[in-house]
């Protein structure tokens, strides 16, 4: 500020310039409410009324509790670690052939989750969650719409998922889920005939690896009763941004690298869905002996 007040006061001004004119100018973006970067937002996204920075709590008091709630936390997960993988003897992990990761009992299970669908992008697909009868599962439901937005940039539309969120651990520290002694994904869903996507999103190294992610389809046959679906993770082929990669691999499950897991509808069939979730679980199955379902090769073979 010093340092344009001293450049205005030397500068000479003719014809009349006014010198706040050119203050103005050269810090209106700086004075005024006005952001610096560009303030474009996909069309159905909310405007931010406030920064991040605002809507900070600076409580002394909060920041002391806070702190005693990270600190216990650490301590758990100190105590879990020396006691076994998991907080289990290391017998018990050897031993273990099931091992059920989310259930829906409460309100609680169910804020472990996110839904999102295309009208973060101007569609008019309407998705919802709750609990369902008797407080025993999920249920997940809405409506498709596959109509374009029209905004000149969105191609397709129509979709609707529900995604973990990711596991933290004390101090806001990513956690990690360690599968590698399970090679089955087990479900337990009533659904009502349509095809789902099931979505393994993994923590990427670089910037450019945050799409992707490993998919396979799960076929529901409708009616009253449930179904017990289990998805071999050799089966789960590899895609980056929506599309299928050439280069494919199995999902590394010695690397506990999993961030989430997802359910995606989007088979362009206008209309209402649902989908009872009782509990998503791992299992060993000793009779599956697949190592990867799909063809794997070197894109340069050497001459």
């Amino acid at each position: 500020m010093a340092l344009a007040v001293m450049l205005l006061n030397a500068a000479p001004f003719h014809g009349g310039c006014c010198r706040h004119k050119v203050l103005l100018s050269l810090l209106g973006p700086l004075l005024s409410n006005s952001k610096l970067y560009s303030s474009y937002r996909r069309p159905g996204a909310e405007p931010k009324k406030k920064l991040s920075w605002q809507n900070a709590d600076f409580s002394f008091k909060k920041s002391i509790d806070h702190l005693k709630t990270q600190l216990s936390l650490l301590k758990k997960e100190t105590q879990d670690y020396l006691k076994g993988p998991g907080g289990h003897p290391l017998s018990q992990d050897l031993l273990e052939q099931t091992r059920v990761l989310w259930q829906f009992r409460s309100q609680e299970d169910l804020n472990k989750w996110v839904i999102s669908s295309d009208m973060e992008v101007g569609g008019k697909s309407k998705v919802y969650i709750k609990l369902g009868r008797n407080n025993q599962a999920a249920l997940l439901y809405g409506t498709l719409n596959t109509e374009v937005p029209r905004d000149g940039e969105t191609k397709y539309s129509g979709y609707c998922s529900m995604r973990s969120r990711p596991a933290v651990g004390s101090f806001n520290r990513k956690k990690y889920y360690d599968w590698s002694n399970f090679n089955t994904l087990y479900l337990r869903v009533r659904g009502d005939g349509r095809p789902w996507m099931v979505n393994i999103y993994t923590d990427p190294y670089f910037s450019h690896q945050k799409d992707d992610l490993y998919s396979y389809f799960m076929f529901t046959r409708g009616g009253p009763y449930w179904e017990e679906i289990k998805i071999p993770f050799s089966k789960f082929f590899f895609s980056s941004r929506g599309r299928v990669q050439d280069n494919q691999h199995p999902v590394w499950l010695d690397k506990a690298s999993f961030l989430t897991l997802g359910f995606t509808i989007g088979d362009k069939v206008d209309g209402p869905f649902q989908l009872e979730i009782d509990f998503i679980g791992l299992l060993n199955d000793r009779a599956h002996r697949e190592e990867f379902a799909y063809e794997t090769y070197d894109k340069n073979t050497p001459v």
